[in-house]
Order: C-alpha cells, then structure tokens, then sequence
C-alpha cells in the first residue's frame, strides 16, 4: 500500500531519503511509469526507499482556476496505480501561492532538499519547474551535482505503434471516444471514481436501476453509452452498461455517470466505486418515449454483455 503524504516540512526521519520521481503524473500512463521505473532503479542501487512527488491540485487548476475539467485520476486511484510499480510513498505536495512563488532553487533547495531529504530525482525530459517554469530537467541535474543528489533524466518514449505516450494523448483519445488508445497508453482502461448519489430514479420504473457518479474534475470523455466493469469497496468486480453525459432526453445541468450493473441489485448509496469504460457503443441520444428508451437500452446492454465477453 502507498503512503500518501501532504507536505514537506516537518516530516519524520522515516519519510525522507527517498529516491524520487518527479512530476505531475496524471493517469500514470505507461511514459510516467518509466520515468518511476528509472527512480526505482536508483532506489535499489542506493537502498532507498522509493518514492513520487507529485501536486495537488494539479499546477494548472492553479494557475488555470477556470479552465475544462482535465484531470484523468484522483489522488487515491494515483496512488493505487503505483503501487504495482513498488512506490512506498506518494508525496502529493500542496500546490498554493507559496509553491507557486517557488524559485527553482527555493523548489530544490527547500522542498526537495532540506524537507524531503531527497537522495536521487528521476525527471522526464520535459521536466520544468519554479516560478515561470525557469528549472529544467538539465537544471535540476546541476543542482543536483551541487546538492549532492543524483539526477537521471528520461527521454521521450513513444510506443512502437507511434501512440503518444502522455497525459494530452489519453484526453484525445478519451474525447474521441477511443478507449482502447487510451487504455494502450495507460496501460489499462481508463476509469471514474466517485461516491455513489442519487439520481432522479427514473431508470427504475424501466427496471434499469443505475448507480450514479458525479464527474467532478475528471476530464468528459466521448459522451454516450460505454460498456463497464465496476470495482465494489469489497473488491467484487460487476460487469455493466452506463451512460456518460447529460441526457438528451431528461437534461440535466451537470454530466453524470449512470451505471447499469448487471445481475446486481444491492444498494450503494454513499459508496465509492470504480468503473472502468472499456468499450464506447455510441453516442448520447433522445428518443420518443421510455418505451423506445427501454428498447436501446436492452441492445445497448446486449453488445456491452459481447463487448465484455
């Protein structure tokens, strides 16, 4: 299990000293898992623990207060999706007017330094950080040398196939609806966390009970219809239909995720749950009458129940 931990002064002996991997890290796409893989080979070489510093929130909902929701994962699903990569600690530093008035040395020295003790970074090329971006990956290496901790710096990696391995190339793929680029640059599919809310109940009276899920921040894929497997608190994993967006037909102000589990009936009000989009089917559609929507909805279930198998 990954130890979350949310600043950097103060802290025990017992969560510094890491080996490091630095950078915003949204969706732990498969290039940000190679920039964590070189950090842990430092790790073992100086028998360190292995660590990500990260932010929250994300620097451009900082700096971009009123920008689209973007982000493709919360802290929690982050940390879950390092732990197969044998991260001991998420540092998820707060993000505020004092880190935003960061000079890159006052970031190394005073962050990285003097409060998390670091012992090695590894940085994608692209790397940049303090006030006006003015550090760089080669930067943080001088530094470094002058510090007295190491810096490996990682190239672009692409996949064979020409994918974009980056955060921008799974929000492409996720508009277009695109979910198996998407999941090839994650390197598994894309998936919404939430609380489980109430809706307006109406998918009841047409025997189609739905689990509904606020999008939040999360970035809004394709809107439509996705084939689904959800995670229950208790691990169980559900295979479903849903819907993602705003309902053309009974318009709502604020796009949900409405999962149909399927051959489940247990109440999850007040619950987290995870639902992977494993498969778009189409887009939103209006349609005359719940009898015609009952209708779409049993196909639409009938090529999710194929899709998924």
């Amino acid at each position: 299990m990954v130890v979350i931990v949310t600043d950097w002064r103060g802290l025990p002996d017992r969560l510094r000293g890491a080996a490091v991997a630095i950078g915003a890290f949204d969706g732990v796409h498969r290039g940000h898992q190679a920039v964590i893989a070189r950090a842990r080979e430092a790790a073992d070489r100086l028998g360190a623990p292995l660590a990500v510093v990260s932010f929250d929130p994300h620097p451009r909902r900082w700096f971009q207060p009123g920008a689209a929701p973007f982000r493709l994962m919360t802290p929690a699903q982050m940390a879950r999706a390092m732990a197969p990569l044998g991260v001991d600690r998420l540092h998820l530093l707060p993000f505020d007017a004092t880190m935003a008035a960061m000079t890159d040395e006052a970031f190394v020295g005073q962050v990285l330094v003097d409060g998390l003790g670091i012992r090695h970074a590894a940085v994608g090329f692209d790397f940049t950080y303090g006030k006006g971006r003015t550090g760089s990956a080669e930067g943080l290496r001088r530094q470094g040398e002058a510090l007295g901790f190491g810096v490996t710096v990682v190239d672009r990696i692409d996949d064979g196939d020409g994918l974009k391995l980056s955060s921008s190339g799974v929000r492409e793929a996720l508009k277009a609806g695109d979910m198996a680029r998407a999941a090839a640059i994650l390197g598994r599919p894309f998936a919404i966390e939430g609380e489980v809310i109430h809706g307006d109940k109406r998918g009841r009276t047409i025997g189609v009970p739905t689990a509904n899920v606020a999008m939040g921040d999360y970035m809004r894929p394709a809107y439509g219809v996705y084939a689904t497997r959800t995670r229950l608190p208790d691990g169980r994993v559900i295979d479903g239909v849903a819907n993602l967006g705003v309902r053309p037909m009974f318009e709502i102000d604020q796009p949900l995720l409405e999962v149909w589990l399927f051959d489940f009936s247990e109440d999850l009000y007040g619950q987290t749950i995870e639902t992977e989009l494993v498969g778009f089917l189409r887009g939103e559609m209006a349609f005359d009458g719940l009898e015609a929507l009952k209708l779409q909805i049993d196909a639409d279930a009938a090529a999710a129940r194929a899709l998924l198998s």
